[in-house]
């Protein structure tokens, strides 16, 4: 079924509805923070110098949203522009309506009083989306990100506050993030299958400069994630746990990345899509343990076991789930977030019940993860089905994948004619 895909209505009137809704919102709403932004003379326990000690963190965090992710997507050969494109779109969006369905289960006075740690927690209710974005990649408009952004961000509040509810210690956000975002993007995808695209694209593939550019995201995003986990945890050291089990899981889950993508490929070579992916899979395993006492071994064998079941997924798991369930997974972030963070709930569950943190139970941390896997599909397929309507501009079946169908995008230069010489120091062209 072939729909309209000229944004220049569509587009332009939901992002500045959007952003007129939004500030009439925050005019009503939100307020600075000026019971803890005192006198920046004051001594070192007061807001503002808490604002400022949390500003790094908080710039990490937002350069894994806008430069991480983004790149992390550009591994299509011609939807590269779209991924971070689309992406920063999404993220900017995100972060204002983040901070609003957020603050709306926080109250002081009927007024959402922002602080840094509001900000930092609008990035994440914002990765949430961008997770979602990876499963639906190449196979929506604009628009329908944009709605999905702003039902995704709503229920992820809810799921987020029910986890607080059950005082469900979650510091990474293995599960209300990573779990939440891929189960979402995954039931979304279902709805939203496209029976023609079951055996590929032709564009659906990468090439070598994609990829490297791919790559760009996953470095930064895996410098980064010790901030990831950390930002929110309580000072001293909790935070200081969270940034050294991050590092260690991280540098585990790499090990066993290029280990078993060499184990399982052809004559032992590596698969870029592993390395980009699964070297990331320990900061998304150890997020809801992060703050906890689990010691350093225990968090590299949480990477150690997450970069192994990743690469397996990436390479036997995605090819089954397309086949057999109609799951289209563009990005594989069921491989990357979903299966890592259904470990890291279960790792908590384990660290909760060994004590591993004060007044953490192992029962509230199970029906936590519980919740968030309920909530993401059942979420995921209601937004599958309101973003499956004729008129969001999606694009049709041939066009998937492409950035000329909502970009302007330059001519491609023609091929240059290459020389080299052969065996016999002939000189040859391959053009």
């Amino acid at each position: 079924m072939s729909y309209s895909t000229n944004m220049r209505f569509r587009l332009p009137a939901l992002a500045i509805g959007l952003e007129i809704l939004i500030i009439i919102l925050f005019g009503i709403f939100v307020r600075y923070d000026t019971h803890n932004l005192t006198d920046p003379h004051n001594n070192s326990t007061s807001g503002y110098s808490q604002f400022l000690s949390l500003y790094p963190l908080f710039q990490d965090v937002h350069v894994m949203i806008f430069v991480g992710f983004g790149f992390l997507m550009t591994f299509l050969k011609r939807y590269g522009f779209s991924s971070v494109g689309i992406n920063m779109l999404i993220a900017a969006l995100g972060l204002q309506w983040g901070i609003l369905m957020q603050g709306f289960w926080h109250l002081h006075d009927g007024k959402i009083e922002v602080d840094i740690l509001k900000m930092i927690n609008a990035d994440f209710s914002t990765a949430t989306v961008l997770i979602s974005f990876g499963a639906v990649l190449g196979k929506t408009s604009p628009v329908q990100m944009l709605f999905m952004a702003i039902i995704e961000i709503a229920v992820f509040a809810c799921n987020e506050h029910l986890a607080g509810y059950l005082q469900a210690s979650d510091i990474g956000a293995s599960m209300t993030i990573h779990t939440f975002g891929a189960y979402f993007g995954l039931a979304a995808a279902v709805v939203l299958y496209r029976p023609s695209l079951k055996n590929g694209h032709d564009n659906e593939g990468s090439v070598y400069h994609s990829d490297l550019f791919a790559m760009i995201g996953t470095l930064f995003l895996w410098m980064f994630w010790p901030s990831f986990n950390s930002a929110i945890a309580d000072h001293g050291i909790n935070q200081q746990m969270a940034i050294i089990n991050t590092y260690f899981s991280l540098a585990a889950s790499v090990l066993t990345a290029y280990a078993v993508s060499s184990l399982v490929e052809h004559k032992g070579k590596l698969d870029m899509v592993h390395i980009q992916n699964a070297t990331l899979a320990g900061g998304v395993a150890v997020g809801t343990c992060a703050d906890m006492n689990i010691g350093p071994f225990g968090a590299m064998i949480i990477g150690f076991t997450a970069g192994i079941i990743s690469t397996i997924g990436f390479k036997y798991l995605t090819p089954f789930l397309s086949a057999k369930l109609h799951i289209q997974d563009t990005c594989g972030v069921h491989n990357l977030h979903g299966l890592p963070g259904i470990l890291g709930g279960l790792a908590g569950i384990v660290a909760a019940a060994i004590g591993a943190k004060e007044g953490c139970s192992p029962v509230m941390q199970g029906a936590a993860l519980a919740a968030t896997l309920g909530i993401s599909v059942v979420g995921g397929t209601l937004t599958g089905f309101i973003l499956k309507l004729p008129f969001w501009g999606q694009p049709p079946d041939p066009n998937c994948y492409d950035d000329s169908i909502y970009w302007e995008v330059p001519l491609e230069e023609p091929e240059q004619e290459h020389q080299y010489q052969d065996e016999h120091g002939k000189i040859k062209s391959d053009a």
